[in-house]
């Protein structure tokens, strides 16, 4: 691979002649003297093999093929003045990465209303955003693998805050089955119907949580997907209220008539996969899902 032999220092003085309208205000600009300004252009368009500008009165254009360079020359310049601020950044102790693992039942709108927040404030660091169900959440605590948590449990040797509470509503299309009975449910009604169950994500730690006492189970592995077979009407289950809502108001869901049991309620935790060694970016991006569930 051949190393450039135009610096960036060289395209700096070129933008500078275009966007200050010369070389003697480019000079000025840059607090070098015009002669210095004039070698370093002459100096890349040598480099280049082509001219990048036309002088016409006393004013420098640029040539066709000058106004395609300098445009990508911004998006150069661009990247190295970030590449610098972000190495600044790491060495201040800022995280270049902060690897966020989610329980997928946690509502997705506030996720996102946080992640938003946090772009501005996070000096370069990239977030890998991972979600999970259930032990999925655990696991990747004890294998290491992500800097800040937002599961079910707080794993044994871990502190966390609860953070929100979500609901689980029992519901089915309302052509079910169930629906048709006309009066209130009970374990024997549900046992002879298909529930449609999210699997858990993890490997080695799975749990299993709520009413499984159906014969009849077909498992998915996303929320999303339980919420499409309940709309198909393939059978009943329970899933988190936030995510059915609208589709209960619209009428394409309803709750299922149940004596007990059609609600129940789990709360979600916050959990730092390093305690005591908290980055300020995975602190900073804490703080906003924090302030965000408590507004709400």
């Amino acid at each position: 691979m051949n190393n450039p032999r135009v610096s960036l220092e060289q395209w700096r003085v070129l933008q500078a002649v275009i966007d200050h309208g010369g070389f003697a205000q480019a000079a000025e600009h840059l607090h070098r003297s015009q002669s210095s300004v004039s070698y370093a252009v002459a100096k890349l368009q040598q480099q280049l093999g082509m001219p990048l500008l036309q002088i016409e009165g006393r004013k420098a254009r640029l040539t066709v093929a000058g106004e395609v360079l300098l445009n990508r020359s911004r998006q150069l310049v661009n990247d190295a003045v970030e590449l610098e601020a972000l190495a600044h950044n790491m060495e201040q102790g800022w995280e270049p990465q902060v690897r966020l693992v989610v329980d997928a039942a946690f509502p997705s709108c506030y996720l996102m209303k946080a992640l938003k927040q946090f772009v501005p404030l996070s000096r370069g660091t990239r977030v890998q955003l991972n979600e999970v169900v259930l032990s999925g959440a655990d696991e990747a605590l004890v294998e290491g693998r992500a800097d800040l948590v937002i599961g079910h449990q707080v794993p044994q040797g871990y502190l966390g805050d609860q953070l929100i509470e979500v609901e689980f509503v029992a519901v089915a299309e309302p052509g079910h089955a169930l629906h048709q009975l006309g009066r209130e449910l009970g374990n024997d009604d549900l046992r002879r119907e298909l529930q449609v169950v999210i699997r858990d994500s993890g490997l080695y730690m799975k749990r299993n949580t709520g009413w499984l006492g159906s014969e009849h189970r077909w498992t998915v592995t996303s929320i999303d997907k339980a919420v499409e077979a309940l709309l198909s009407g393939l059978g009943f289950g329970w899933v988190p209220m936030h995510q059915v809502q609208s589709y209960i108001e619209q009428g394409r869901l309803k709750p299922l008539p149940m004596s007990e049991g059609q609600r129940r309620h789990a709360y979600l935790y916050m959990i730092f996969g390093q305690p005591g060694r908290v980055g300020p970016a995975t602190q900073q991006l804490a703080d906003i899902l924090r302030e965000n569930c408590c507004n709400e």
